[in-house]
């Protein structure tokens, strides 16, 4: 019974330091990648909505530092976010009988440019969208604003860093 429990601690040792630089959520970081920038992304849709592109740089920055362990700089980052937010779209998805919409959705684009300089094989030129869904009765302001605009950034910049530093 102890040589199973030496084994079993062996075994479980030599797995975890087989993980080498992988880590829990999913990040593969290239050696010598210790530093991100991420430039201003313009906001290009043709319906503007203002500070949206402040917003949305700030949520992918955050979400870069909170999930590895680079450090983000004003540039000459070791990977380089950049691009441009290309959709802001309201538009009703379902309709009543009598043919008036019951729920409207929100939808925001972006085109990511991703530059690696460990890694050039690894640059990324992608397009990433989500959408939110609400009552065609409720209006898009305020509060209701701020969480559909929070849950579609949530969304589309989780998906940036799983397509360009998870590869998934």
């Amino acid at each position: 019974m102890k040589y199973f429990k030496v084994l079993a601690i062996v075994l479980g040792l030599g797995l975890l330091s087989g993980c080498g630089n992988y880590g829990f959520t999913g990040i593969s970081l290239p050696a010598g990648t210790t530093t991100y920038q991420v430039n201003y992304f313009q906001n290009d849709a043709p319906l503007i909505e203002p500070g949206l592109e402040r917003t949305f740089t700030n949520s992918l920055a955050d979400l870069i530092q909170n999930q590895t362990s680079l450090q983000l700089v004003t540039s000459g980052g070791d990977i380089t976010y950049e691009g441009e937010i290309t959709e802001y779209r309201i538009s009703p998805t379902t309709a009543t009988a009598d043919i008036t919409a019951a729920q409207n959705r929100l939808t925001i684009g972006v085109r990511v440019r991703f530059y690696d300089k460990n890694n050039p094989d690894g640059d990324v030129n992608q397009n990433f969208s989500f959408f939110y869904d609400y009552p065609a009765a409720a209006q898009l302001v305020g509060a209701q604003k701020d969480t559909a605009i929070t849950e579609i950034f949530e969304r589309i910049t989780q998906d940036i860093l799983n397509a360009t530093l998870g590869k998934w």
